[in-house]
């Protein structure tokens, strides 16, 4: 049975190590704050806010307390707040251990596509291609295959790329992949997800 969205988020979360800084994406890497649980994890938004809380209950929202995806979030006692020009400084410095990002195309040398399809209308860039530059770790979540059924993990991305041999693992519906030396690594499998499932919705090449 393939996992839903917020079980693929706290699959992610289980990437995270105590006193690591993490950036999360738009999508849904910003569930990933929902299952942080007790460990010491900062997280950090592109926006200019470092320490950022769990989605806020209803009626409990700040309008002015939003993340990069411009979703309302919550704020902790540490939290600390900024302009961009520092924030973008403390991800190009190297300064955060991983990003966890979404994406629309991710090829099985690593290269990854996640910032625009083209002529389709888009607010900007954004900070994926500096986050994938200066971070330590990239961990791409996002559906196995797109809506139509067609494969999203490739041979190679036929959309504009935001880096080339960035992404270490990847986390789908379907299960956990490794970028390895000849294409992707099967690391394990949503619950009742078989290894033949996954080959038949795989464009990459899996070893």
């Amino acid at each position: 049975m393939p996992w839903d969205r917020n079980q693929m988020a706290a699959r992610a979360a289980e990437e995270l190590e105590d006193g690591m800084y993490v950036n999360l994406g738009i999508g849904i890497p910003t569930l990933v704050a929902n299952y942080v649980g007790d460990k010491d994890i900062t997280l950090q938004s592109e926006n200019g806010m470092l320490g950022m809380g769990p989605f806020p209950y209803e009626g409990e929202e700040d309008p002015d307390l939003i993340n990069a995806g411009k979703q309302t979030i919550t704020e902790l006692n540490r939290t600390s707040y900024f302009d961009s020009a520092t924030s973008f400084g403390m991800i190009r410095g190297g300064k955060i251990a991983a990003a966890i990002l979404g994406a629309m195309e991710v090829a099985e040398n690593g290269d990854l596509a996640n910032w625009m399809i083209p002529g389709k209308l888009i607010k900007g860039m954004g900070g994926a291609m500096d986050l994938v530059a200066g971070v330590e770790k990239v961990v791409v979540v996002m559906d196995h295959t797109n809506k139509a059924g067609d494969a999203k993990l490739l041979k190679a991305c036929t959309l504009p790329l935001t880096g080339t041999g960035v992404v270490d693992r990847i986390i789908t519906d379907l299960g956990v992949f490794d970028v390895v030396e000849g294409g992707l690594k099967i690391v394990e499998t949503a619950p009742e997800v078989t290894e033949d499932e996954v080959r038949a919705k795989t464009e990459a090449t899996i070893v």
